[in-house]
């Protein structure tokens, strides 16, 4: 593959996920008409792709899993010659694209989604008892579609979605239409706002439809039938929440937020851009799961509108939502988020792992360590500027950096603009040293 021409800024590939990610465009737009036969668990699609090129393009690479057989490929309406192996469909353009210049790549594909194996696991497209859902994070996203899978790489999104009737289909953003014919119905979709690709996601179910608030943020669930009994306790408080979060963290960033729950038990909740999928065992008609409720909806805000730049920027979205579970605990008359904190900084401190927060490594940035350390890192923030610059700041952050990516040295520039005081000690002990600094004091 070609190197990149022009300096960093334009994309630069993640060395947590090096083999995902492509170079010498940009991506504005996703196109993506999809059929889906729920029996057979059959997919087919054709995606058309609006980019830009930064350098001179004979050749560019996208990421589409091997599961997926590419059927022809077309670039600004020329057929285009094309090799897929080893999860990369690298096309040759008829003519070169200019730096600059605007291309439409058309990728007709299709075959038997299945989830890709990473060091993270298996993750992507996966096949329900009777329907399908999208696990995609970090890397999952080529199992269904091709992309450029890179959290950075933000565009727009247009679903057109094809399935049997029975079933409800659901994908980000805004449902524009539904047309039904001999028995198959098509649900659209328009996600304005852009996204990263592993956050792009498809719930596919017999679901019941309902709404749980109209404004100011219109909030729906999408429930098995069976499970309405056990929703209304479970997600009795998920309107309060939204609530009580826009208040914390600024405006809710999107149209409008779902929670998914499915007739499956799942081994963890799933956030995507507007809304949360949660399995069977996470709505048992107890509270017992409302913190992973209050943490995949602050993910609407800490991950899926901020988004990390990069995979070890990793905290900015668990550490993040972590704190809100603290944060709405003692909202709703729970332990503190200082109990908390005493709590699980013990069980941290009990353990012999010991990694930098700001840079974890791919084998445990996903581990309760980056999870309940960030959400401590905030704590002690919290603890020195005072909740009234603190929670200033959170908003500040929500807002200066809506619907874009950002690091780690982001947020302490920002947070230094909120105190006349150096923070250097925090950072220094919080993110950048391996052990475990003491428990934040007042």
């Amino acid at each position: 593959m070609q190197e990149p021409t022009l300096p960093g800024g334009h994309h630069e590939l993640d060395p947590y996920t090096p083999h995902s990610g492509n170079l010498g465009y940009r991506i504005s737009r996703y196109d993506l008409e999809l059929g889906y036969r729920v029996s057979s668990n059959r997919l087919s699609g054709t995606a058309t792709i609006t980019a830009t090129s930064y350098q001179q393009l004979t050749r560019f690479a996208l990421d589409l899993a091997g599961s997926m057989r590419v059927e022809r490929v077309t670039v600004n309406g020329a057929r285009a010659r094309y090799s897929h192996r080893s999860g990369k469909l690298s096309i040759t353009p008829p003519s070169p694209v200019p730096p600059g210049g605007v291309m439409t790549a058309v990728v007709k594909y299709g075959g038997t989604p299945r989830p890709v194996r990473s060091p993270f696991g298996d993750v992507g497209w996966e096949e329900l008892d009777n329907g399908a859902l999208c696990a995609n994070q970090p890397n999952g996203a080529p199992s269904w579609f091709p992309c450029d899978d890179h959290p950075e790489a933000k565009a727009s999104f247009h679903f057109e979605i094809t399935t049997d009737s029975p079933y409800y289909a659901l994908a980000n953003g805004r449902l524009t239409s539904r047309q039904r014919r001999a028995g198959q119905t098509t649900w659209t979709y328009d996600q304005v706002e852009p996204m990263s690709t592993y956050l792009a996601s498809i719930q596919i179910g017999q679901y019941q439809h309902r709404t749980l608030a109209s404004r100011p943020v219109p909030v729906y669930a999408l429930v098995p039938p069976a499970l309405s009994a056990e929703f209304d306790v479970s997600f009795a408080r998920q309107v309060q929440m939204v609530t009580a979060f826009t208040e914390m963290f600024g405006p809710y960033p999107f149209p409008q937020y779902t929670a998914v729950v499915t007739e499956d038990d799942l081994d963890i909740p799933l956030e995507a851009q507007s809304f949360s999928t949660f399995g069977a065992n996470h709505c048992d008609g107890t509270l017992d799961h409302e913190r992973l409720i209050a943490h995949e909806l602050a993910h609407q805000w800490f991950g899926n509108s901020v988004t990390g730049a990069r995979w070890r920027d990793i905290w900015l979205h668990e550490g993040f939502a972590c704190y809100a579970e603290w944060l709405w605990s003692q909202h709703s008359g729970g332990k503190s988020a200082d109990e908390w904190g005493r709590h699980y900084y013990e069980k941290l401190a009990g353990t012999r792992f010991a990694t930098p927060l700001a840079d974890p490594g791919t084998r445990t940035m996903f581990d309760d360590w980056v999870y309940k350390r960030g959400a401590l890192t905030l704590h002690a923030l919290r603890l020195r500027l005072g909740d009234g610059e603190f929670f200033a700041l959170l908003r500040r952050w929500t807002a200066k950096y809506r619907y874009q990516s950002a690091t780690t040295e982001d947020f302490i520039a920002l947070a230094s603009t909120f105190t006349s005081e150096s923070l250097a000690d925090l950072w220094r002990g919080w993110l950048f040293t391996p052990e475990l600094p003491a428990y934040p004091e007042l």
